[in-house]
């Protein structure tokens, strides 16, 4: 995500309410999240210094808290302050924030109901996921062993800092065998998601990705969703099987960091860059540098 280890740099990171230098904000050894992964996230970019979908981030990250049973001391309005506060005090133009909950060290075990409640905002400049060379002939994708859990498995609708393992362990899969992400099924054996962004595939006009009912609807997906149907194409959410992808037109991918990116080949499976999502991907990047709306009282 940085081209310096993000561990090692100038800056302020909002902890539990302050401003603490960079290479301050740390965390016990014996924190909870660090042992049980009891802790939830969120990506959120700013373009030009404006915070793209601030609300809807946060709110989606408060939702996830309570779906770990973590009692969030702070309101979505805070952390939304903070987040800005964030972009400001680091003189952030193009950048990603990175908001974390997570259970502290009071105590280390399964059960963590002293554990305190903690909050922290990091954010770095961060112009572009991808390469525009590998943007312009579209990224390679290899499917992955490991599946999306069922809902009943796992809190599969939260961000949650445990469910990303698999995912860790797909890219790492799939970058060692010359591929730069992993596609990942579901526990049905359905097209779920890569490991960090929602899928796409177009086919004669329209647009077909998989329902999310075992993964994250991602912010980006649906805002990529609502620019398809403004220029009438049709939009058809739907389970989707591995074997369908070899008649697709076209693919591409949605997520915070990764934004709009083209797909150009899936496994052994070669595809090109079209204009449908050239276009979306335009358009994207339209959006999200418009000036932000001015709130009204």
């Amino acid at each position: 995500m940085a081209t310096i280890p993000l561990d090692d740099r100038d800056g302020f990171i909002w902890m539990d309410g302050k401003m603490v230098p960079w290479r301050d904000a740390k965390v016990h050894f014996v924190t909870h999240a660090l042992h049980y992964a009891s802790g939830v996230f969120e990506g959120i970019r700013a373009y030009g210094g404006n915070i793209f979908k601030l609300r809807e981030h946060n709110q989606r990250l408060l939702d996830g808290s309570k779906v770990m049973d973590m009692k969030v001391p702070y309101t979505l309005e805070e952390i939304n302050k903070a987040c800005e506060e964030v972009i400001k005090v680091n003189k952030i133009g193009d950048g990603y924030l990175r908001p974390l909950i997570w259970r502290g060290s009071e105590a280390l075990g399964v059960t963590a109901q002293a554990n305190k409640i903690h909050v922290a905002i990091a954010a770095w400049e961060w112009p572009s996921y991808f390469s525009p060379e590998l943007l312009s002939k579209g990224i390679a994708i290899k499917t992955s062993r490991w599946r999306r859990p069922s809902p009943d498995n796992a809190p599969v609708h939260a961000k949650a800092c445990g469910l990303y393992m698999i995912c860790t362990l797909s890219k790492h899969e799939a970058e060692n065998a010359g591929y730069n992400d992993a596609l990942m099924l579901d526990y049905r054996g359905r097209v779920a998601e890569l490991t960090g962004a929602n899928f796409f595939m177009i086919k004669n006009g329209e647009l077909h990705t998989p329902t999310p009912d075992c993964f994250l609807d991602g912010i980006t997906r649906r805002t990529v969703m609502d620019l398809a149907r403004k220029h009438g194409i049709k939009v058809i959410e739907r389970a989707i099987m591995p074997e369908e992808l070899k008649g697709g037109d076209e693919f591409f991918v949605t997520g915070t960091a990764a934004e709009v990116t083209p797909v150009g080949k899936i496994d052994d499976m070669v595809f090109k860059v079209g204009p449908i999502t050239n276009m979306l991907r335009e358009e994207y990047g339209k959006l999200v540098r418009q000036a932000p709306l001015k709130q009204t009282a």
